[in-house]
C-alpha cells in the first residue's frame, strides 16, 4: 500500500492490511472468518465517513471561493478540487464494481445478507489473478487503475507548506508488489506481485477486506490532495461565518489491547487560531495545524453478544474567536471488538485436577503488541517461558482464565476439570510383561518388578504430573487356601528366591498393591487410590 508521511489513521489501517496478510498465511477458523466480515464492514463504515468528510471539504472550498469573490486563481483550485472528487469518485465507484463481482462469482448472497462464498479460495483466484502466468486477472487492470489515479494526482503538483520549504507531494503507488512495500518483510511473500499477494490462496471474505483497504486508501489520498488545493485558498481571506468542531478517528471499532487513534480540530481552521484541546480531562497536544491527537489504549468488558462493547469519549476544543472565548464540545464514539483467544493444548477440552496443564494462549489480533498475563479463578497459574505460554492448577471443578495484556484486560476462556486417570498395574518378569493368564511353568519367577503406568493420552499432554510409583505391595504364595510365604516390598523390583524355592505347579503368586505415589507439577507426592489392587499369577506344570 502507499508509503511516505501517513496519518494515524493511514498507520492503523496499514497494520491492518499487514494482520490481513499474516492471516491469509494461516488456516483460519470459521470465527475468523466471521472477524474478516467484521473488519471490511468496519472499514467500509470509515470509507464512508472519509466520504462524507471529503464531501464537506467540497463545500468548504466551493464556499471560500465565493465569500472571496470567485478570482479566477481561485475558480482554478476549486476546478481541480471537483476534478480530483471526480477521479476518486470514478476509482470508488470502479472497487465497488469489482467487490459486486466477487460476491457474484463466489455465489452471491444469502437470505440473511451474509456471503455464501466466504470461504471460497479458487474464484477468487480464478478471477482476481487468472489462469496461473497470464497476468489477465481483474487485480492486474484493479492495480493499473489504482495507481494511475496515484500518477495523476501527482500530475496537479500540489506544494505541502509555504515559501522556499514547500515540497511538491508525491502520492506513492498504493497497490505495490511485495518487492516495492517495505513492510512486507517475510522472503516468501517478497516475490510476489500485488495479484498473488493479495488474492492468492485468499478467502472470499479476506478479499473484501482488503478491497476496502484500498478504497481507503483512496480516499485517504483525497482528502491529502483537497487540503493542500485548499491552502491555495490562503486561510487569511477566508471569511467563515460558522465554526463546527469535529474529530475523525482511524476507525470506530478496535480491538481490546490496541491503540485507539482519532484527530479532534475545527473544521475551518487557520493559522492565527491557537486551539486548546482536552479529552475526559486530560490536555492534548495540539500541532501547528491546531489539531490534536488523541490516543490511548482501548480497554474490553461489558461486551454484548455479537462480542462488542461501546465506548465514548468527550473532548473540548476552546481558542479565541472575535476577542471572545469559544469552547466547542464534540463526544466521540467508538466500538470495542472482543479479540478472539485461542487455546492450544494436548487436552484442550478439559484440565485436568491438581495438575500442571500446559496451554498457549495467543491473541491473534493484538499481533506484536500482546504482552500477556494471566489470572485464574478456580485454579493457580504459573507464567511459562515463552510468550502466551502458561501452566494452570485446578483446585475447583470448573476453572475460567482471564486473559490480559500490556495491563488490559482482553476476556475469559472457561474450562471443565475432569480427575486424573488412574494408572494400570503392570507386573514385569525379566524385562517383560507377565502373562497373567497362563502364569508361570513349573515354579514361580526369581524376581517380579510392578509398575504404575500413566494413561498415554494423559502422559503426553501433562508429562510432568504423569509420574508414577508402586511404594507398597506385597507378593503371596498360595497352595489352595493356605498361604505358604508372604513378601513385602517397598521398591519397585523385588527377589522373589525364597518364594520361588517353595513353589510347586498348581500354586499361584497373588500381589497386592497397598500403595502407589504421584509426584505431580511441583514435585510433590500424592497418594492414588486404585479401584483393583489385586492381581493373581498361576503356577502350572
Amino acid at each position: 500500500m502507499a508509503g511516505g508521511k501517513e496519518t494515524p489513521r493511514q498507520k492503523l489501517i496499514g497494520l491492518m492490511y499487514l494482520v490481513l496478510l499474516a492471516l491469509l498465511a494461516l488456516q483460519v477458523s470459521s470465527a475468523i472468518m466471521e472477524k474478516f466480515k467484521f473488519l471490511d464492514e468496519s472499514l467500509q463504515y470509515s470509507n464512508d465517513q472519509m466520504d462524507e468528510e471529503n464531501l464537506e471539504l467540497e463545500k468548504t472550498i466551493e464556499k471560500a471561493v465565493s465569500d472571496n469573490g470567485n478570482k479566477p486563481s481561485d475558480k482554478q483550485v476549486l476546478e481541480k478540487a471537483l476534478e480530483v472528487r471526480k477521479e476518486a469518485h470514478e476509482i470508488k465507484k470502479y472497487i465497488d464494481d469489482v467487490r459486486a463481482e466477487i460476491v457474484k462469482n463466489t455465489g452471491g448472497l444469502e437470505e440473511d445478507g451474509s456471503w455464501k462464498g466466504a470461504k471460497e479460495e479458487t474464484a477468487i483466484e480464478v478471477f482476481m489473478i487468472g489462469p496461473e502466468g497470464s497476468k489477465k486477472g481483474k487485480a492486474y487492470e484493479l492495480q493499473k487503475k489504482i495507481n494511475g489515479f496515484c500518477t495523476y494526482l501527482t500530475s496537479l503538483k500540489l506544494a505541502e507548506g509555504e515559501g522556499p520549504s514547500a515540497k511538491i507531494r508525491v502520492f506513492k503507488n498504493i497497490a505495490m508488489d511485495a518487492k516495492d512495500d517495505s513492510r512486507i518483510t517475510s522472503k516468501e511473500q517478497k516475490n510476489k506481485d500485488f495479484a498473488a499477494l493479495n488474492f492468492g490462496q485468499t478467502p472470499m471474505c479476506a478479499a473484501m477486506a482488503v478491497m476496502s483497504v484500498i478504497e481507503n486508501e483512496v480516499l485517504k489520498y483525497e482528502t491529502d490532495a483537497l487540503n493542500l488545493l485548499a491552502t491555495k485558498l490562503g486561510a487569511t481571506d477566508i471569511k467563515f461565518d460558522q465554526v463546527f468542531a469535529m474529530y475523525r478517528a482511524d476507525s470506530r471499532v478496535v480491538a481490546a489491547g490496541t491503540k485507539y487513534n482519532a484527530e479532534l480540530f475545527i473544521s475551518a481552521s487557520s493559522s492565527a487560531i491557537k486551539p486548546k484541546i482536552s479529552v475526559d480531562g486530560r490536555t492534548l497536544e495540539v500541532d501547528k495545524e491546531g489539531r490534536g491527537k488523541l490516543e490511548f489504549t482501548a480497554t474490553g468488558g461489558a461486551y454484548d453478544k455479537d462480542g462488542l462493547a461501546k465506548k465514548s469519549w468527550t473532548g473540548q476544543i476552546s481558542f479565541k474567536n472575535k476577542g471572545r472565548d469559544t469552547t466547542f464540545t464534540v463526544k466521540g464514539e467508538y466500538v470495542v471488538a472482543q479479540p478472539v483467544i485461542q487455546v492450544q493444548s494436548g487436552a484442550v477440552s478439559a484440565l485436568y485436577s491438581n495438575c500442571g496443564n500446559p496451554l498457549q494462549i495467543n491473541v491473534p489480533a493484538l499481533g506484536s503488541v500482546y504482552n500477556p498475563s494471566f489470572g485464574a479463578t478456580g485454579a493457580d497459574v504459573q507464567p511459562g517461558s515463552k510468550k502466551g505460554e502458561v501452566y494452570v492448577v485446578p483446585n475447583a471443578k470448573a476453572v475460567t482464565i482471564k486473559v490480559s495484556s500490556g495491563g488490559n484486560y482482553i476476556g475469559s476462556v472457561d474450562f471443565p476439570v475432569k480427575p486424573v486417570p488412574k494408572p494400570d498395574i503392570q507386573l514385569l518378569s525379566n524385562g517383560k510383561a507377565v502373562d497373567l493368564k497362563n502364569g508361570f511353568k513349573l515354579a514361580a519367577p526369581r524376581s517380579l518388578q510392578i509398575k504404575a503406568v500413566p494413561q498415554p493420552e494423559f502422559a503426553a499432554s501433562n508429562p510432568k504430573d504423569a509420574r508414577y510409583k508402586v511404594t507398597q505391595w506385597t507378593a503371596y504364595l498360595l497352595r489352595g487356601s493356605r498361604l505358604v510365604k508372604q513378601k513385602d516390598a517397598t521398591t519397585e523390583v523385588v527377589d522373589l528366591n525364597d518364594i520361588a524355592t517353595q513353589s510347586k505347579p498348581g500354586d499361584r503368586i497373588t500381589v497386592e498393591v497397598k500403595q502407589v505415589m504421584r509426584s505431580n507439577f511441583y514435585d510433590k507426592q500424592e497418594e492414588v487410590r486404585l479401584s483393583q489392587t489385586i492381581q493373581t499369577i498361576p503356577i502350572t506344570d
